[in-house]
């Protein structure tokens, strides 16, 4: 029931997001098929992660993983079913609480029974067309994992679809900029590098006009 669940509600956000947003995707080919593998993103809006999700055949949704903090995810009964059961997130608890266990260690289970994560390294949502500082968390999971491709996803326009603070859509044509997959260089300082450079790259691939 779940499962049929999941699979109406994306095809509905599928069906949404074609209406109401232009989306150029670039290299789409690079999404990977089949897990194990990381997607990581900049994150402007929580359009991000049903728009990334979207992105995927809806046959694979169920093992398409969104990690995300607990302790926005969880704060009711029926936003932690939500989020779990048809978003399919993975939270994550940064209240460093539990210190007997590792706070990755669900995403790490999830790679090992091949699922796709879909992570934001800055952290949290920042302010439209910024990019944050990127943290190391993504860095341990590759570190575990040396053999899972760790896949670059740019976006542009999203922040502006459904600002920060905002719950009302607004049509905007949005740009998804896809990056060839990463993998483990042997050092977290030689990942984190890789990573920034990639983002880097994506981010200027294509002039925009400056954020009103």
């Amino acid at each position: 029931m779940t499962r049929c669940l999941q699979y109406l509600f994306f095809l509905a956000v599928r069906l949404a997001v074609t209406l109401l947003l232009g989306l150029n995707i670039r290299r789409r080919e690079l999404l990977p098929k089949d897990g194990p593998a990381i997607i990581v993103a900049n994150h402007n809006s929580h359009l991000d992660t049903l728009v990334l999700m979207c992105l995927m055949p809806l046959s694979k949704i169920a093992r398409v993983r969104p990690v995300a903090a607990a302790d926005y995810f969880m704060r009711t009964r029926w936003l932690a079913w939500f989020s779990t059961r048809i978003l399919g997130i993975i939270p994550i608890d940064r209240s460093g609480a539990a210190r007997s266990r590792d706070p990755l260690a669900p995403c790490h289970e999830a790679l090992e029974r091949g699922e796709i994560l879909i992570l934001f390294p800055e952290g949290t949502r920042g302010q439209p067309e910024e990019m944050a500082t990127l943290k190391k968390g993504v860095a341990f999971l590759a570190a575990k994992a040396p053999e899972v491709p760790v896949v670059p996803v740019f976006t542009h326009g999203l922040g502006k679809a459904l600002p920060k603070g905002s719950f009302l859509l607004v049509p905007f044509f949005c740009d998804i900029f896809v990056g060839a997959p990463i993998h483990w260089p042997g050092s977290r300082p030689d990942f984190m590098t890789q990573l920034n450079a990639a983002f880097e790259t994506l981010s200027r691939e294509k002039t925009f006009a400056p954020w009103e």
